[in-house]
């Protein structure tokens, strides 16, 4: 009997150990039906690139934006991600805290799904999972579309807030002096990635007065 517990207590020797692969990130992506689609579609791309694998949940009415507002057919978008849930699948992985991962992000995220999430009506995937998220404690993001804003979204935007998650408006960053709308698009889908400590690397940061300067030293 001591001998069976002291050869289980002996560990490997460090030399012979072999090295374990670094977890793979795993973040939920699910978009709405409000204006903005583009943004979740260059979400999951750039999530694609970075090698992190992603579940994702689309509205009824995220696909019907999806094909007014872009060249891309839902199934086109789904192929982008790693897999693929049901907006009424309640039995999905992602609406269990005992599934892990890093995170997600709903964008866009119409005003109706904030007010579920406000007030933890998981009456879809999309809201129970976002409910997980806070419950458990992990980061949430909701890239919220509209404007103007009435006291009714800005209460459930403070309510979802102070429970933990990041309201994320997607404001364009016009310092970058933007040549194309797929820019700002870019640097709005980096920002959002800096949140789960993301770097896309194809957006550019702020880097203060300085580089004006300089390009205004070489033309005079």
């Amino acid at each position: 009997m001591f001998d069976s517990l002291l050869r289980t207590s002996i560990t490997t020797p460090p030399s012979e150990q072999v090295p374990t692969a670094p977890r793979r990130k795993k973040i939920v992506v699910a978009m709405t039906g409000a204006t903005g689609a583009l943004l979740g579609i260059r979400v999951l791309i750039a999530l694609r690139r970075l090698n992190v694998e992603t579940h994702l949940v689309l509205s009824k009415w995220a696909e019907a934006t999806i094909k007014y507002e872009t060249d891309y057919h839902p199934s086109n978008v789904k192929a982008l991600a790693d897999h693929v849930y049901a907006v009424n699948d309640m039995a999905a992985p992602v609406a269990s805290g005992s599934f892990r991962t890093d995170g997600m992000l709903v964008v866009p995220c119409s005003m109706k799904t904030l007010a579920a999430i406000s007030c933890g009506f998981c009456d879809d995937l999309i809201a129970r999972t976002a409910d997980v998220m806070l419950k458990e404690r992990r980061r949430l993001v909701l890239v919220t579309r509209e404007t103007p804003l009435s006291d009714i979204h800005l209460r459930n935007m403070l309510a979802v807030s102070q429970s933990g998650a990041v309201i994320f408006p997607p404001v364009p960053a016009l310092y970058i002096k933007p040549a194309s709308v797929e820019e700002l698009i870019d640097q709005s889908v980096g920002r959002m990635l800096d949140l789960f400590d993301l770097d896309t690397g194809e957006f550019e940061r702020w880097n203060g007065w300085g580089k004006d300067k300089e390009k205004e030293k070489e033309k005079a």
